[in-house]
């Protein structure tokens, strides 16, 4: 979910090679596949678990009016705010017109990500040294011995710096940036007028193994969404990485004297069984479960390339009274 990465950009490419494709006359095409799949997903959920899309960049006031009045049963949309590894701000300032229209919403706020590398892990690089080199030379039959100076490559060892100008990095990933990067997400989740107590889920990508840079980033997050009291600290984290995530911020709640489940939404990549609720995805605590991934769909005209998630409220970061 997060920046424009890849999965942004293969369902942008999905998109153009749906109205690209000319399939031969009685061959099904890519198109009538994905229109047939949402069709049957949105008639198995309709009176089932609620269904919602995320979507990199806000489609738009007509879109979402279009979609919103569409014969499917999506409820709600994720809500991105502007964040360190999520630059694009077209979501912001769209609440209360989303709101009207009837859409429940998700608010994802994409904090520090690994990006497949170890945060603060020195790397090897070659750099070129001038260094005094001996030269032995013969000539008229005896040995002649002289000094000069030649630029020669040596390997070392650097801590690596993020990008001048960079918001998001490997390097950001530490526990003072979590505490930065939660008030952050509680002064725009303000700034966009949500109710105390919404729900932010802090999005964290898909990592081989969870390093102790990474735990300490989430949990001073966790802990500072706590301490300001406005908002509730919630999770966007793969299958592969939820147990991990969800205990550490337990014992983060735990500290605070918070003895609910923090809400998570999970990502998964085995099939998206439509007819199961999040809980049943293989995560007790899952409230959300995303698990069709970079689709296009096209309801009352107008086409999408989406992620679809199934949730257990219509809205998953509204509260609700009576834990309902």
């Amino acid at each position: 979910m997060p920046k424009l990465e890849w999965r942004s950009i293969l369902a942008l490419l999905t998109a153009g090679l749906i109205v690209s494709t000319r399939s031969p006359i009685g061959a099904p095409s890519i198109g009538d596949a994905v229109a047939s799949a949402s069709a049957n997903i949105a008639d198995d959920l309709s009176a089932g678990p609620h269904l919602g899309f995320d979507t990199f960049a806000y489609p738009g006031d007509d879109a979402m009016h279009a979609w919103a009045t569409a014969d499917k049963p999506y409820r709600w949309v994720g809500y991105y705010l502007s964040a360190p590894c999520h630059s694009d701000s077209s979501w912001e300032g769209k609440r209360e017109t989303l709101s009207s229209m009837g859409w429940g919403m998700a608010v994802i706020y994409v904090g520090q990500q690994t990006w497949g590398r170890t945060p603060g892990q020195k790397v090897a690089i070659t750099r070129y040294i001038t260094k005094r080199v001996r030269q032995v030379k013969t000539r008229n039959g005896k040995r002649v011995v002289s000094y000069v100076n030649k630029r020669v490559p040596v390997r070392v060892l650097v801590a690596p710096r993020a990008s001048r100008g960079s918001s998001c990095s490997t390097q950001f990933v530490n526990a003072a940036r979590g505490t930065d990067d939660a008030n952050d997400a509680i002064a725009k989740t303000a700034a966009e007028g949500f109710a105390n107590g919404t729900v932010i889920f802090l999005d964290v990508e898909r990592m081989e193994a969870v390093p102790r840079a990474m735990r300490d980033y989430y949990e001073a997050w966790t802990k500072r969404v706590i301490e300001d009291g406005r908002f509730r600290p919630a999770y966007y984290a793969h299958s592969f990485n939820a147990d991990q995530i969800y205990g550490d911020v337990k014992q983060v709640l735990a500290a605070a004297g918070v003895s609910t489940d923090p809400p998570f939404w999970i990502a998964s990549e085995r099939g998206f069984a439509i007819d199961k609720a999040p809980t049943e995805v293989g995560h007790a605590f899952a409230q959300v479960w995303q698990g069709l991934l970079d689709v296009v769909e096209t309801h009352n005209g107008v086409r999408l390339p989406i992620d679809v998630n199934v949730a257990q409220l219509p809205s998953p970061s509204e509260v609700y009274p009576g834990g309902e």
